[in-house]
């Protein structure tokens, strides 16, 4: 069974990690989809407003185009100007103006955005009388090669187009065509914010069904342990009771078929023997019975018969009876003020005893017995010097049927409803009980009942 679950709980992982793999996936092409819808849209507009800077101001447009025209015809004349027609394109002194109207066109189609941009100069080609091709400029867009705009970088902007101009000239010194070409970058701020509020919906979708899948996946393999530990118990719980009662029922069985024979019959001595023998063994099979079937109730079905009690007293007695049974247990008491408590006398002494009995099966040699009076609890502390009990069992030490173990093995013999049913009793009486222990140390338990 253990190798089942492992096979299951390592398909579901399996499972689930697909899942939540599929889930991002498409989480990340909507993300890429919305990201791409908004630059489409950015661009539709801010294209329309910079296809022509004439729409912008035609004063502005001319003076540009002027200023194209005079670098071109420069050069032209002295081909030392070569050098600097990219410096005067880039310091050309109308930038200012044009990146405050483009600015202003921008703010006014996009109000609820920040946005900067930049238009980056690519190419600046001459063609002397139609045949001879001049290069004099042509780069890869450098947020260097600026000729307007505010964008500090182009790390986090996108291209919006590219605008490629025409120029012709037909005069007496010169006859050429000029083509320019230049590009808009723009860069909207907290554009990943806005993509994201777009897509919230989407988001909280995939966050829900995938915290979902998760639940449900802990859930499952938390109900998986959960029934393999059941079932270990169970067969645990089985195996112990077939043991406890194989021995009386073999006893049985032996004194009966003696019981047979002539000359038992005829020994009165032999045969009362043999017949205390039979009562003996009857009632430990009673008493197993009887274990099983009280031991297992839960605390809000134990029916307590509460009487006032002197607490300390009582304990006494309690010791008393233990010592009686266990002489080679050294027992050091600490008693404080005598208590009056209402409490169940058999119960609890069945409760107690289970305790100290606990301590000897676990190799304790010397117990110690306190009580005292705190915050109206009383409060009984008993405490060992045994082997103790790892941290990683103490959660388990009250649960039906389950039995300290070491390794695979079960050193102390018993049915595993010792401590159930105390913890239960004291639930009954409305109380509490702690553990404290470690492994090598000894182990100390605290019965809290109020006063």
């Amino acid at each position: 069974m253990k190798q089942r679950i492992n096979i299951l709980i390592s398909l579901s992982a399996l499972v689930l990690v697909v899942l939540f793999v599929m889930q991002l996936y498409l989480v990340k092409t909507t993300y890429d989809y919305k990201v791409a819808q908004f630059r489409i849209e950015v661009k539709e507009k801010l294209s329309k407003i910079t296809n022509d800077y004439s729409d912008v101001d035609s004063t502005l447009f001319h003076k540009k185009d002027f200023l194209y025209k005079e670098l071109a015809e420069n050069y032209l004349i002295d081909k030392n100007y070569r050098s600097q027609v990219k410096k005067q394109l880039l310091e050309n002194h109308f930038r200012k103006q044009l990146t405050e109207k483009l600015q202003k066109e921008f703010d006014k189609e996009f109000p609820n955005h920040e946005i900067d941009f930049a238009i980056i100069l690519n190419k600046f080609v001459i063609y002397n009388n139609v045949k001879k091709v001049d290069t004099l400029f042509a780069e890869k867009p450098f947020i260097e090669n600026k000729m307007y705009g505010n964008l500090a970088s182009l790390d986090d902007a996108f291209l919006i187009r590219n605008y490629v101009g025409t120029t012709s000239s037909n005069g007496l010194k010169s006859n050429y065509k000029l083509l320019t070409e230049d590009s808009l970058y723009v860069s909207v701020k907290n554009w990943e914010l806005i993509v994201l509020k777009r897509m919230s919906l989407i988001l909280i979708l995939a966050f829900a069904s995938i915290l979902t899948l998760i639940i449900i996946f802990v859930i499952t393999i938390k109900s998986l342990i959960k029934q393999k530990k059941i079932s270990d118990i169970k067969t645990d719980f089985i195996n112990n009771i077939t043991h406890e009662l194989k021995t009386p029922l073999t006893t049985l069985s032996v004194s009966t078929k003696i019981l047979e024979r002539k000359e038992v019959k005829e020994n009165e001595i032999l045969y009362n023997q043999l017949i205390q023998t039979i009562n003996r063994q009857n009632e430990r099979l009673q008493s197993l019975i009887d274990q099983v079937m009280n031991n297992s109730l839960g605390f809000e079905e134990i029916e307590l018969n509460k009487e006032k009690i002197k607490a300390n007293e009582f304990i006494k007695t309690i010791i008393a009876d233990f010592k009686v049974a266990h002489p080679s247990i050294g027992i050091q008491i600490d008693f404080h003020q005598e208590t009056q408590l209402n409490l169940d006398a058999f119960h609890l002494t069945t409760a107690i005893t289970n305790v100290l009995e606990n301590a000897v099966k676990y190799g304790a040699k010397t117990i110690f017995i306190s009580t005292h009076l705190q915050d109206n609890e009383f409060k009984i502390s008993i405490k060992d010097d045994g082997i103790g009990i790892a941290k990683n069992k103490q959660s388990l030490l009250f649960d039906k049927f389950y039995r300290v173990e070491q390794g695979n093995i079960h050193n102390a013999k018993g049915l595993g409803l010792g401590l159930y049913y105390v913890d239960q009793i004291i639930k009954a009486h409305k109380g509490t009980i702690k553990l404290v222990s470690d492994l090598g140390k000894g182990t100390q338990f605290i019965l809290s009942i109020p006063s």
